[in-house]
């Protein structure tokens, strides 16, 4: 058989006969969702580590990927500029 049992997520309201709210009964431990929100603060603190180191190598990655082109731009502009000198020459 089911027992009537609150889940033990669910909070409980207590009311007196008279309308009065009954204080909970303190607790020697921590307040509940102590550990939980530690534990999604550290989350969130790995996730934005993750999202700022991804961000750095992909800066990074394009970086090295135009120093190639910065060279062949660079011999290009140096090849014209000779040739030009060769062509004022002759």
């Amino acid at each position: 058989m089911t027992q009537n049992r609150p889940h033990p997520m669910v909070i409980q309201i207590d009311m007196t006969p008279n309308g009065e709210f009954r204080s909970p009964q303190p607790s020697g431990g921590p307040p509940p969702g102590r550990f939980s929100r530690t534990v999604f603060r550290i989350a969130v603190l790995v996730a934005v580590l993750a999202g700022a180191s991804a961000l750095a190598a992909l800066t990074l990655w394009l970086a090295l990927t135009l120093i190639p082109i910065a060279i062949g731009a660079a011999v290009i502009a140096y090849v014209m500029i000779r040739f030009r000198l060769w062509q004022r020459r002759g």
